[in-house]
């Protein structure tokens, strides 16, 4: 097919691998095809400091298919991005490899690259404030992901201000502390401590007491704003800049905390690649929620569906 100005971003993290192919307008960007797979890349890592084979397979099966759709819509430029389970992985040169090989079947030289907990906080800022009323800010924007949690204060105009990647995320989490289904209160208290434990790094660094709005993205943010908004189903359309208040917040991740696996996945805007590690994602936001309570006296969640994958895009614009 005749290459155009399509790019495309691909965001491989540790719970999923994303895509985003768009055209650039005027700075900003028209989606054309947006598309998330569940492979847990991550699985196992925070324990074994490796992939799993089984993970790479699943990482690799579900590329192919992005490969031929860029292919399909005339990409011709894309940028591949791996965070928190590459950054940890000993055995990563097998996952540059694989990627080297399927991606440049569809665009010539195109490789993945692994990013620095800074570089992923900035492209999540930029993603995420995009569309956001610049009097709102400064905004402290939260990517909650599988293996890692950046927290990152800025403004529109004057870009990030302060950023950390604390290694925490819905499947660290979980892999470390909640074992039993549902977990038990003995779990959910150890889990609090080591979530509290790593945030506090983090809010040692970004000073959340000056943000004005938080904005949360990613799966475990877009996922909780759904089940408090009564969904019966996954609607990106609702969901996109909606906004949650604390009460209700804590209340749904309360309800997530004490549901089974089972239950959970009966549940309409639920993911089934998120059912068993939620949990560990409700806690993370629980605490950063009791945190800018009490340090910036924000009282709501603005949740966006545009992310650290816009930003990927965004970069190569």
């Amino acid at each position: 097919m005749t290459r155009t100005g399509r790019i495309a971003g691909i965001d491989c993290g540790t719970n999923s691998i994303r895509l985003l192919i768009a055209e650039p307008v005027d700075g900003r960007l028209r989606d054309v095809h947006r598309e998330m797979r569940i492979v847990r890349l991550g699985q196992g890592v925070d324990a074994t400091g490796r992939f799993a084979a089984e993970a790479l397979e699943r990482t690799g099966a579900a590329l192919a298919d992005y490969a031929e759709l860029l292919v399909t819509h005339g990409v011709s430029r894309v940028r591949m991005v791996a965070t928190s389970a590459t950054r940890d992985a000993a055995n990563r040169d097998e996952f540059f490899t694989m990627t080297a090989q399927v991606l440049g079947v569809a665009v010539p030289g195109a490789v993945a690259e692994v990013i620095t907990g800074q570089q992923e906080a900035e492209l999540s800022f930029s993603g995420a404030v995009g569309e956001l009323d610049g009097a709102d800010g400064p905004f402290v924007v939260v990517d909650l992901g599988g293996g890692s949690t950046e927290v990152v204060l800025g403004d529109p105009e004057r870009g990030v201000s302060a950023a950390y990647s604390a290694d925490i995320g819905c499947v660290r989490l979980t892999e470390r502390c909640l074992h039993s289904d549902p977990p038990t209160a003995e779990e959910v208290a150890a889990a609090r401590g080591v979530a509290r434990e790593l945030l506090s790094e983090a809010l040692q660094v970004v000073p959340v007491q000056h943000a004005r709005t938080w904005v949360g993205v990613a799966g475990t943010m877009t996922t909780l704003s759904a089940l408090a908004h009564g969904l019966t189903e996954y609607d990106p359309g609702v969901i996109h800049l909606s906004r949650v208040g604390f009460g209700d917040l804590v209340a749904v991740c309360d309800r997530l905390l004490g549901m089974s696996r089972e239950q959970r996945a009966a549940l309409g805007p639920m993911h089934p690649g998120r059912v068993d590690v939620i949990g560990g994602g409700a806690i993370v936001v629980q605490e950063l929620a009791r945190t800018l309570s009490e340090r910036a006296g924000i009282d709501e969640l603005v949740v966006s569906e545009h992310d650290i994958l816009d930003g990927i895009a965004l970069s190569i614009a």
